[in-house]
Formats: C-alpha cells, sequence, structure tokens
C-alpha cells in the first residue's frame, strides 16, 4: 500500500504541474510557438538525456543479462500492445496509434524513479528505445497510409535523438568510460527537466482543447480503456509469469506498459497534417484516467507478488 501512496502522490505532483502550464497558456506566457520550443527541448535534450543516464550503472554479469531479458520482454509486450491497439481500431488510425504506444519517457520515468528508485530506469532503456523506433516506422505509416519503408530512411533513422542517445549510453556502458563530473551533473540536471516540461506540455495541450466537446467523444474512452485497462492488464499477467526476472525489472516494465497515451501520437499527427486536437483529446484525457488507473495496477501487482 506504501508504495501506491507514492505512486498517487508523484501522480498528482504531475497534475499539479500541467496545470502550471494551462495557467501558463492560459495567461498568454507561453504561446503556441512556445509549445513547439518546449517540445523541441524534450525530444533532442531532455529525453536523450534520461536514456544516457539510464544506461550509466556498472557493467556486471546481472546487469548485461537484465538488458537483454528486459529488452526481451519491451519488445513483446510492445508488439502486443499494436497488435491489441491495431485489433480494436482498425479504422482509426490515430486511435491505433495511441492505443499501440505509451508514455514512459516523459509520464513513466518520474513513476519508477519514485517507486522503483533510479536504478530501474535502466530496465526500461529499452522500451523507450523500441517504442520510438516503432513511433517512428509503424505509427507513422498507419498514419500516412503508407507502407513503413517509404519514406523511412537509415540515415534519418540514426540521426533521431533518441537513437543516439542510445548508441552512446550503450558505448558508455560497455566501455565504462566515467563522464567527467561537470558532465554528469549537466546531464542529470537536463534530464531532470524531463517531468517538468512535459507535463506543461501537457497543461498546454488542455489548454488547447474544447474541452465539453472531448469529454463527449466516446471514442476518447474506448482508446483510455484499452491503453490503461485492457493492455496493462495483459501486461500484467505476462510479466508476473515471466521467471527469473528481477521483480523491479518487472514492476519498472509494467509502469512503462500502463502509462497513458504518448504524446508523440500529437507531434505525428501534426507533422503530417492529420487530426491534431483529436490526437491531443487522446493523450488529455487518457493522462486524466491514468490517475486511477495506475495506482490500482500497482496495487494488483503487490497483492500477486510481482
Amino acid at each position: 500500500m506504501e508504495l501506491v501512496m507514492i505512486l498517487v502522490r508523484q501522480i498528482l505532483q504531475m497534475f499539479l504541474l500541467s496545470g502550471l502550464g494551462y495557467a501558463l497558456f492560459k495567461g498568454k506566457k507561453i504561446t503556441g510557438e512556445g509549445s513547439r520550443a518546449l517540445g523541441n527541448i524534450l525530444i533532442y535534450l531532455a529525453l536523450p538525456a534520461v536514456i544516457i543516464s539510464g544506461f550509466q550503472v556498472e557493467r556486471t554479469r546481472e546487469h548485461i543479462l537484465g538488458m537483454l531479458y528486459s529488452g526481451a520482454a519491451a519488445a513483446a509486450l510492445l508488439l502486443l500492445s499494436i497488435l491489441i491497439a491495431r485489433l480494436f481500431f482498425k479504422k482509426d488510425a490515430a486511435a491505433a496509434f495511441a492505443g499501440a504506444f505509451s508514455n514512459p519517457g516523459f509520464f513513466g520515468i518520474p513513476l519508477i524513479v519514485a517507486s522503483v528508485g533510479q536504478g530501474a530506469v535502466f530496465y526500461v532503456a529499452c522500451f523507450i528505445a523500441f517504442l520510438n523506433i516503432g513511433q517512428w516506422t509503424y505509427g507513422v505509416s498507419i498514419l500516412t497510409g503508407q507502407p513503413i519503408r517509404q519514406g523511412l530512411s537509415l540515415k534519418k533513422l540514426i540521426k533521431a535523438p533518441f537513437v543516439i542517445a542510445i548508441l552512446v549510453g550503450l558505448f558508455l556502458f560497455f566501455t565504462q568510460i566515467k563522464l567527467p563530473r561537470v558532465v554528469s551533473g549537466c546531464l542529470s540536471s537536463v534530464a531532470a527537466l524531463n517531468t517538468p516540461l512535459a507535463m506543461f506540455t501537457v497543461g498546454i495541450y488542455l489548454a488547447q482543447t474544447d474541452i465539453p466537446g472531448m469529454l463527449r467523444r466516446k471514442s476518447l474512452y474506448q482508446i483510455s480503456a484499452i491503453r490503461l485497462v485492457l493492455i496493462p492488464a495483459v501486461s500484467l499477467v505476462l510479466l508476473a509469469l515471466l521467471p527469473g526476472a528481477a521483480r523491479e525489472m518487472k514492476m519498472a516494465l509494467l509502469l512503462a506498459a500502463a502509462c497513458p497515451v504518448g504524446s508523440n501520437v500529437a507531434v505525428y499527427a501534426q507533422l503530417h497534417g492529420k487530426d491534431y486536437p483529436y490526437a491531443v483529446e487522446t493523450v488529455v484525457i487518457s493522462t486524466l484516467f491514468s490517475l486511477l488507473t495506475m495506482p490500482l495496477l500497482v496495487w494488483v501487482f503487490t497483492l500477486i507478488g510481482g
């Protein structure tokens, strides 16, 4: 129960941060252009810093096996999410994208750190990496209606900030090169921007949303049910049955899989000229409902013993 309360407090704090973003936009202290600037800071600085920081652990046999194990589990969980979302949303590309991909980088990591510890971020680095690659390839494909291979360049993929961060993180992990204290301190400071900036962005999204209209749209509740209830429930069963996995790894992966809709659905919808307001609404309403679903899921996890 203590773990559940920690999670509830952390989520409430994140919602307060969202409220600040909402107030700043409504008070005209942040513009739409400013919101895009925050998004660039998140994508090009904060999230890469989080990923690199996640690999800053001692290279032991346990950690290498844990990385391989968590990577395989992450790939399985993400594939499961994609299949379930596509099954329920065959004719709604934005919903299929929203249902398939959670928000572990911006929303999940603060919860993982608060409830499991900083060390557990290592176990979701592969999840974040695979999720971003999935959004970059499969997600864009279903939004645009084009085959994955069309418009996909290996050169562009390698230049993506999250891929660069993964490669840097893996290099530092395997070589065990210690960053100078001033560099590691800067990295930690930038990574710490991840949560407040991400939640400010959610608040800005909310400030631009037709809230009464959003609350009347039934498909948003269906997306939230799939993203926050069905997929996490199936993930919980699979992780509980996973033999030999550390409990903190299971918890970290479960929280990553149970997060609300990833905000990148709005980013990619805007980039490709799709229904941006609808994409924003999937993020906003699922984030609101996650206040209830994520603590409940963690409570069930603690009951079954992980």
